[in-house]
C-alpha cells in the first residue's frame, strides 16, 4: 500500500518542511502572543536605526543581533508556556517555576538588548 506522504526523508523536503513548520510557529506567535507583536514592532523600528547611526560594523551587529536574540528568548518562552499549559492547567510549583523562568529569561535578553543601544547611543553622542 503507498502512502500519498511526501517522503520526508529527502533534504530538500526536510528543508521544505521545517521552514512550513518555522512560518507556522511565528505566525501563530504573532497571532497569540501580545509582547512578540511588540517585540517584532520595536525590532522593525530599531535595526533600521542600527543600519543609519554612524558607529562601528561591529556595534552595528550587537545591536542588531541583541534584538534577534530577544525574539529568540520570547518564542521559547511562548513555547514553554504552551507546553505548561498543555500539561496542566492547575497551579503547580514546577508549572510556576518553567513560566517564570522562562519570562525572567526573557526580561535579561530585554535589559542585555536595552543596555546595548544604550551604551551604543552613549558612545556615538560623546564623538
Amino acid at each position: 500500500m503507498e502512502s500519498n506522504k511526501p517522503d520526508k526523508k529527502s533534504p530538500i523536503l526536510r528543508l521544505w518542511y521545517a521552514l512550513i513548520y518555522s512560518l507556522s510557529g511565528m505566525a501563530q506567535a504573532w497571532r497569540d502572543e501580545q509582547a512578540f507583536r511588540q517585540e517584532v514592532v520595536l525590532s522593525i523600528v530599531l535595526i533600521p536605526c542600527a543600519f543609519l547611526l554612524p558607529i562601528d560594523l561591529s556595534i552595528r551587529l550587537i545591536l542588531i543581533l541583541s534584538m534577534i536574540i530577544v525574539l529568540i528568548v520570547e518564542l521559547i518562552n511562548s513555547s514553554v508556556e504552551a507546553v505548561t499549559d498543555l500539561v496542566t492547567k492547575d497551579l503547580h510549583d514546577l508549572a510556576k517555576k518553567a513560566k517564570d523562568c522562562t519570562s525572567a529569561a526573557v526580561l535579561i535578553s530585554l535589559v542585555f538588548s536595552g543596555a546595548m543601544w544604550a551604551l551604543a547611543l552613549y558612545g556615538w553622542l560623546l564623538n
